[in-house]
């Protein structure tokens, strides 16, 4: 045992030496590791979603009362428009994906990810959007049509500021991060597995993300295509959503929804891959029925792409066609019904340990099945037409999404905040915090499903006395209230475990994928020997622990001469050798800087300006991709 013990420490000395990144500003800037890029992701996720929350609290005061005067009409479109752009875009899924770049590898049993310049680059991009876009709005120029942006309203005739070139820009821009980090997701757990995790030993939270990165590469294009067209409608004077001149405004409701209708389910998978993980460990058993979560998450994802016009039933499309969508809408719904029943046969046939992260996921699975059971409402055409554009709908969507990404996002932080942070968070702050969110949650979005059946139509910035919208306005204000205090509680919990909360061991919880054989937190190397997955358990399976140990005597399991991981075969992780990976380097922040400064000459109307930068990029993209033995030589 000794022998053992001391050649794992050796192994751990020589990995040590080529792992190391410079210290101070220049290794901030330059860092390529994925943990430091994940830690990255939720914080600056983190700071836009405070904003967008802020946002939400101030157009809950002008609604708190009829008539109100808090904010003038105009800021409030800003408001209501960022704070839905903020949420989807610069919150729900970069947070996610911050989730995926500090777990994947861990969990994975390798090194890093498979493309690590391509993963901090695409950090500093989606960083950047965030200040293109949050940064309008002291100027007035922040986005003003809705996060969904439906023409002609968006057109240059009624919106000819700058408000709207913003929001083009900036998803366009932002959809380079979200595009490259979905390509890296895909890879890496398809080419970096520790040997012998076969498929159907990946844990589901990977096979999640991995679901949602092929969603993001169909998906995506669709919405890039509309806000390109629609910034050369602006700004070039061309027709494309011009009926007019022989455009088609409903072609952008088309191609908005075609990404629309799958983001709903690219920031909810994720999220459901959390709870798959945090269920199992605090039920004191294996997820029930794994085979059908993961065809489960596969269909929802192939599913979600036939369901886009199950926002357009309005609209006037012919009836037939309204029938297959109705029929769709209430068919994706089965997987997500599987995945709920799958969490309560593993907590009926375990035994649960009510910590902090499982009252999360708890909470998540009861306000997660409440929006589920509105959405198939609005598969039914007659009720939706009914509805539609009602505050049942903001019900509805933020009972999906603040329920299912929020609720889920915040019990992971708990649950893997000894591995981000090497601390351990307090159990009585937690429970404060779960109570005074999930209360704060259903005061606030409750009543809007009662207001909604009222009459109040969404997007409004007041509304008269006299109608009965009084008293579920000031209900969902006051929740307003309460949600912000319980998530500022949460925030200080979790400050103050990182500040001063007691030292975490490796595995506090018991957990059984293989992040929690790492130290807490993670050497830059991660794993000093490259572990042996034997089960899907691999951490409540003897073999598979052992191997950490045992594979400390084979170079082939340490790669100990160099930057390398070990690279395996896609289906079952056969080991086919090692992978020199690419260290710290300044071309991903040069890239994203640039780029950015291409984006916002095009903004401010430079199009010399915005030429100049895109070589820029385009050079600084070659220095990057110049092969290493070239430059030496």
């Amino acid at each position: 045992m000794e022998t053992v013990t001391g050649a794992r420490a050796s192994a751990a000395e020589r990995v040590a030496r080529h792992w190391q990144e410079p210290p101070g500003l220049r290794g901030f800037l330059t860092t390529v590791d994925h943990k430091r890029v994940g830690r990255r992701y939720l914080v600056t996720a983190s700071v836009y979603f405070t904003l967008a929350g802020l946002e939400a609290v101030v157009m809950r005061t002008q609604l708190i009362a009829p008539d109100a005067g808090v904010v003038a009409p105009q800021t409030y479109n800003q408001l209501f428009s960022l704070h839905g752009t903020a949420m989807i875009f610069l919150f729900a899924t970069p947070m996610l994906f911050g989730f995926g770049n500090f777990l994947f590898p861990l969990m994975l049993g390798t090194r890093d990810m498979a493309f690590p310049r391509l993963n901090a680059f695409g950090y500093w991009v989606f960083a950047l959007a965030g200040v293109l876009l949050f940064g309008s709005l002291p100027f007035g120029a922040a986005p003003d049509g809705g996060w969904f942006a439906y023409v002609p309203l968006t057109g240059p005739r009624f919106a000819p500021g700058p408000n709207l070139d913003v929001y083009t820009l900036g998803l366009l821009f932002l959809g380079v991060s979200t595009t490259a980090g979905a390509i890296n997701f895909i890879s890496t757990a398809l080419k970096l597995r520790a040997p012998g995790m076969t498929l159907n030993r990946v844990p589901v939270f990977v096979w999640a993300l991995v679901v949602t990165s092929f969603m993001v590469v169909f998906a995506l294009p669709p919405l890039n295509t509309a806000n390109f067209l629609l910034f050369l409608d602006r700004r070039f004077g061309t027709h494309f959503f011009n009926p007019a001149a022989g455009g088609d405004a409903v072609l952008w409701q088309h191609l908005f929804w075609l990404f629309g209708h799958p983001d709903v389910y690219i920031i909810v998978l994720p999220a459901l891959g959390i709870v798959s993980s945090i269920v199992p460990v605090f039920s004191r058993r294996p997820i029930a029925a794994y085979s059908l979560i993961v065809l489960a998450t596969v269909a929802t994802g192939v599913i979600s792409f036939g369901v886009w016009v199950h926002h357009m039933f309005a609209v006037g499309l012919p009836q037939l066609s309204l029938t297959f969508f109705s029929a769709a809408s209430i068919v994706v719904s089965i997987p997500a019904g599987i995945q709920v029943f799958s969490w309560l046969a593993t907590m009926l046939m375990g035994r649960v340990v009510p910590k902090v992260p499982m009252m999360w996921a708890a909470g998540f699975i009861v306000v997660f099945t409440m929006g589920g059971v509105t959405g198939v409402m609005f598969a039914v055409v007659p009720f939706d037409q009914q509805v539609t554009d009602s505050y049942f709908v903001v019900a509805h969507f933020h009972y999906v999404l603040f329920g299912g990404a929020v609720f889920p996002v915040i019990g992971g932080l708990f649950h893997w905040w000894p591995k981000l942070t090497g601390t351990m968070t307090s159990e009585r702050a937690g429970r404060w915090a779960f109570w005074l969110t999930f209360a704060g949650f259903n005061l606030t979005f409750l009543p809007m499903h009662v207001s909604g059946l009222l009459g109040m139509p969404r997007r409004v910035y007041t509304f008269p006395s006299g109608i009965g919208w009084e008293p579920w306005n000031l209900a969902a204000t006051v929740g307003a209230y309460l949600l912000g205090v319980g998530l500022l509680v949460v925030l200080g919990t979790l400050w103050y475990a990182h500040r001063r909360g007691p030292a975490a061991p490796a595995d506090p919880w018991g957990g059984e994928t293989l992040e929690w054989a790492a130290a807490s937190p993670p050497k830059p190397y991660n794993f000093a020997v490259i572990p042996t997955v034997h089960s899907l358990h691999p951490m409540w399976d003897e073999r598979s622990r052992a191997s950490l140990a045992e594979g400390a005597t084979s170079e082939a399991r340490v790669l100990a001469d160099g930057h390398l991981v070990l690279r395996t075969s896609e289906l079952d992780g056969e080991p086919e050798g090692p992978l020199e990976m690419p260290e710290h380097s300044w071309t991903p922040i040069a890239a994203a800087g640039a780029l950015f400064l291409a984006v916002a000459s095009l903004l401010f109307d430079r199009p010399g300006f915005a030429a100049a930068f895109g070589v820029a990029t385009a050079l600084v993209v070659v220095r990057w991709l110049w092969p290493k033995e070239a430059a030496r030589a």
